[in-house]
């Protein structure tokens, strides 16, 4: 086989690979945290860049880990109090820039854990977007971690 059909070949197969503008949102230090182990909700926190030149959103997300997975975010009450609140319309994430989901702030919120949540133990989870395909990832469960928050 010559050069050229070889280059045309593998072109048009990287085109037809399932997922691959999924690359254009690439996630970083994703971790999950339950308050206990006999906890009824847990969080997942981590970075999402949106290395595509198209401002996107992610708008939803699903998992088997519990009954209902939302995204959501902490906003403060007419008392200050900071209340959690599911976020409908997503989280924008505009061309070249990222997006934190950090404790006390937007985060994935999973109410009724299916099973309890175990240091080290791993949760697969599944981002869906307006624009890129979606992004499965396995999640490690960090029990320890405490980093990351957002100020208020």
């Amino acid at each position: 086989m010559s050069f050229k059909p070889t280059l045309l070949i593998a072109g048009l197969a990287a085109l037809s690979l399932p997922g691959i503008a999924s690359a254009q949102m690439i996630i970083e230090d994703a971790y999950a945290r339950a308050s206990g182990p006999s906890a009824q909700s847990g969080a997942v926190f981590m970075v999402i860049l949106n290395q595509s030149d198209t401002d996107d959103r992610v708008t939803g997300v699903t998992s088997d880990a519990a009954a209902r997975v939302e995204l959501h975010t902490h906003i403060e009450d007419e008392n200050g109090v900071m209340r959690m609140r599911h976020v409908v319309d997503g989280f924008p994430i505009a061309a070249g820039e990222s997006h934190t989901l950090a404790r006390g702030g937007d985060h994935i919120m999973f109410m009724g854990l299916s099973q309890p949540w175990h240091h080290a133990d791993t949760i697969t989870v599944t981002l869906i977007f307006e624009h890129a395909d979606p992004v499965e990832l396995t999640i490690p469960v960090d029990l320890d971690r405490m980093d990351r928050g957002v100020s208020h």
